[in-house]
This record gives structure tokens, C-alpha cells and sequence, in this order.
């Protein structure tokens, strides 16, 4: 098995490691807004913001 595939295969299982063990319920406030969600959903909705925001960022700066 090539190791790019198994670093791949173990930091999968570490992320979900880490979103299994963070289940409890958080609030979160954003301006006028209070999100009440768990944080198996939170962590990755977050990220995807951030990286979404990130792409778009570097690509206007790389014109």
C-alpha cells in the first residue's frame, strides 16, 4: 500500500477520533445570532467555512 494512502487512512481515523469525542451540545454567539448545536457538526461546518473563505482569499490574491 503506497503511503500517501495510509497517512491518508490514519488521519482520517484521527479526525474521527476527534469529532467522536466531541458530542456535547455548545452554544455559539455571532453577532445578534446564538447557535445551539452539537459539536460533531460545528467542527466541520466550521472548517469548511474557514477553508472556503481561505480558497477564496488566496485566489484573489494570486491574480
Amino acid at each position: 500500500m503506497p503511503p500517501k494512502k495510509i497517512a491518508l487512512i490514519v488521519l482520517g481515523v484521527l479526525l474521527l477520533i476527534i469529532l467522536l469525542q466531541n458530542t456535547q451540545v455548545v452554544s455559539v454567539r455571532f453577532l445578534f445570532w446564538k447557535l445551539s448545536m452539537s459539536r460533531i457538526i460545528l467542527l466541520p461546518l466550521f472548517m469548511l467555512i474557514g477553508f472556503i473563505i481561505g480558497f477564496f482569499v488566496g485566489k484573489k490574491s494570486g491574480e
